[in-house]
């Protein structure tokens, strides 16, 4: 009897969460983050001042303009690491340079084209499922290394401590178990790709060739850090009296960072990023300091997401004419 109620319960657990409709949190936290970045512009306006010394902070800017480069270019080297320990080791095509040309897709609204581009690039020269498996946890990877560096904020409290479980995930064991989870699920992303549910199918096609990724999580790490030396640049840019605690930024700066990463609803994380970086920020550094020093590093990096894609762009707008 106990069998059967708890298979019933089971069932209605499951159903209840097949109802939830998910997407409309995502809209809504993005739509709260906007809101919620837009009323501290408007409580801030009159403090809120744009101009900058060129001539004392222009080779500033520009550092913070190479600095995001880099971090593109050490993402690419990370995405091609895993694609690698996910099996396909004889890679002859450049993939460090199409996953550069191809960042740019991550502001299209839906977040996700770039992930598209690089499924169907994989697809060609390997197979589906490992293009499929490997853009999928990806961000997984950017995730667990800004969280296993916001987890020094454990000398502000040993909760943080709790960041660093999701390294330890990213192994040969547990990493198969989730992928043969998600290959029994007959879903509608399996029915498109037209994947196998085989166990043996699987590792057929898939096989990592280490228990830990430790080149591709390393690379991610210095990814991480390229984005925050960026915007560290462009706070000391606009910042030139307040004293503040670097570690505490950075702290801030990685969870605000892998907020905006898990939120599909705010292209590359605009909006979410901002609006959560001024909420835990508190009242720790002035408002107005923190606004225009997140506005800066926005403009910057998208600047070097457009400056590395431009030839892909402009491939693809001779294509539509």
């Amino acid at each position: 009897m106990k069998l059967i109620i708890k298979n019933i319960k089971n069932i209605i657990f499951k159903d209840f969460l097949k109802n939830i409709n998910f997407s409309i949190f995502k809209k809504l936290f993005f739509s709260v983050s906007i809101a919620y970045f837009s009323f501290y512009f408007l409580v801030n306006f009159g403090q809120i001042s744009f101009s900058i010394n060129l001539q004392r902070n222009g080779i500033n800017i520009f550092s913070s303009f190479l600095f995001c480069l880099l971090s593109i270019f050490l993402n690419a080297f990370a995405w091609k690491n895993i694609v690698i320990w996910f099996g396909k080791t004889n890679i002859k095509n450049n993939l460090v340079s199409f996953y550069v040309v191809t960042n740019i897709l991550k502001y299209v609204p839906g977040g996700i084209w770039h992930f598209v581009e690089r499924f169907n690039y994989i697809k060609d020269i390997s197979n589906p499922q490992l293009a499929f498996y490997s853009n999928l946890v990806e961000p997984y990877f950017m995730l667990s290394a800004s969280f296993l560096l916001a987890s020094v904020g454990i000398i502000f409290s040993p909760v943080y401590f709790l960041l660093v479980i999701p390294m330890f995930f990213l192994n040969r064991k547990l990493i198969y178990l989730v992928l043969l989870r998600l290959e029994s699920l007959k879903g509608r992303v399996s029915k498109i790709l037209n994947f196998s549910n085989s166990e043996y199918q699987l590792k057929k096609r898939i096989c990592l060739n280490s228990f830990f990724p430790t080149k591709a999580f390393l690379l991610e790490i210095g990814f991480v850090f390229s984005k925050f030396y960026g915007f560290l640049i462009c706070f000391n840019a606009v910042n030139s009296n307040y004293q503040y605690d670097k570690v505490f930024l950075f702290i801030i700066f990685c969870l605000s960072w892998s907020i905006g990463l898990i939120i599909p609803s705010a292209p590359s994380g605009v909006g979410v990023f901002e609006a959560c970086f001024l909420f835990l920020i508190g009242e720790n550094i002035p408002q107005n300091i923190i606004f225009v020093s997140l506005i800066y590093f926005r403009l910057i990096s998208t600047s070097a997401d457009l400056f590395l894609s431009f030839p892909f762009l402009f491939k693809k707008i001779l294509k539509r004419l």
